[in-house]
C-alpha cells in the first residue's frame, strides 16, 4: 500500500498532471495538491474545462486571467505566500468557473517557477464513469502525466445514463450492448479504445489509471482483474494503475 497520493503516482520532482474520467477528478486534483504544497512544492491547480466556484475554492488561493497585467504578479505571490494557487478565466452567472486554455496551462507550466500543474481536464456530471465527446478532453501539450479515473462502484451495474455519462457514446467505443452488465473485460476496451479513456494523451505522457472509490465495494477483486487487464497484453492501455479511496487515503498500485 502506497503512502499518499505522491507515491502512488510516481511523480517526479517537477510535472504537469491532465486528469480525466469520472469518479472523483476533482477531489483528486485536490488532494494531490494539497499533499504537494504541504511537502513545500509550488503547485497550481486549474481546468480546461469548467468546475463549480465553490470547489475552486478548496484552493488557499484563486486567480482570474481576466485581472489583465496584475495576473501573473498575482498568481507568482499566491505561490509565494500559500504555495497553492488555483487558476481560471473567469467566473461565470451558472456558479461555474470557466477554465483556461491549452495553451495558457503550458504557459503556465514552462514560463513560471512551478514544480506542478494540475488541470482537471474534462468532466462527468458526478458519473463513475465517461465517454470522451469530439471536443474532449482538453489535454494541454506539455501534460507528462495523465491520469484517467473510474469510480468502481460501477462495476457489475447496467449500462445507462445513472452511471455513465454519455452512456449511448461509451456503448458504441467499448461496443457493448443496451444495458449491458459492465464487467472488468469490458470496462477494459473503454481504456483501450483510441476514443475511450486515454484520448488526447501527449505521445511522451506516462498514463495511470486511477479506480477510485474502493471503499464503495465490499470486495476489490474485480477493480485488480481490471487492473491485470489494464497493464497487460499488446495493447495495454496504462503503465500503472492506482486502486484506491480517495475518501480513506488508502491507495493500491500495480505496475
Amino acid at each position: 500500500m502506497a503512502k499518499g497520493l505522491i507515491a502512488a503516482l510516481d511523480l517526479g520532482p517537477r510535472e504537469h498532471v491532465a486528469v480525466v474520467g469520472g469518479g472523483g477528478k476533482t477531489t483528486l486534483c485536490f488532494a494531490l495538491a494539497r499533499e504537494l504544497s504541504g511537502a513545500g512544492k509550488k503547485v497550481i491547480t486549474t481546468t480546461t474545462t469548467k468546475v463549480w466556484h465553490s470547489e475552486a475554492n478548496r484552493s488557499p488561493c484563486v486567480v482570474f486571467c481576466h485581472s489583465g497585467p496584475a495576473f501573473c504578479v498575482s498568481v507568482k505571490e499566491g505561490l509565494r505566500r500559500a504555495g497553492h494557487v488555483f487558476v481560471a478565466q473567469r467566473p461565470l452567472e451558472s456558479g461555474k468557473v470557466e477554465g483556461i486554455s491549452p495553451s495558457m496551462a503550458d504557459s503556465l507550466f514552462q514560463d513560471l517557477q512551478l514544480d506542478y500543474l494540475i488541470a482537471e481536464a474534462d468532466g462527468a456530471e458526478g458519473r463513475p464513469l465517461k465517454a470522451p465527446a469530439a471536443h474532449e478532453p482538453v489535454i494541454p501539450s506539455s501534460a507528462t502525466v495523465m491520469i484517467a479515473m473510474m469510480g468502481i462502484e460501477a462495476i457489475g451495474r447496467p449500462l445507462g445514463p445513472e452511471i455513465v455519462f454519455r452512456a449511448e457514446l461509451f456503448r458504441k467505443i467499448a461496443g457493448l450492448g443496451d444495458r449491458e452488465i459492465l464487467n472488468p473485460a469490458l470496462l477494459a476496451r473503454a481504456f483501450q479504445a483510441p476514443t475511450g479513456s486515454f484520448k488526447g494523451a501527449p505521445d511522451s505522457a506516462r498514463r495511470i489509471a486511477f479506480l477510485n472509490k474502493l471503499d464503495l465495494v465490499p470486495d476489490g477483486q474485480d477493480a485488480r482483474t481490471l487492473a491485470g487487464l489494464l497493464l497487460r497484453g499488446p495493447h495495454a492501455p496504462a503503465e500503472r494503475v492506482v486502486i484506491g479511496s480517495l475518501l480513506q487515503n488508502i491507495y493500491f498500485t500495480i505496475h
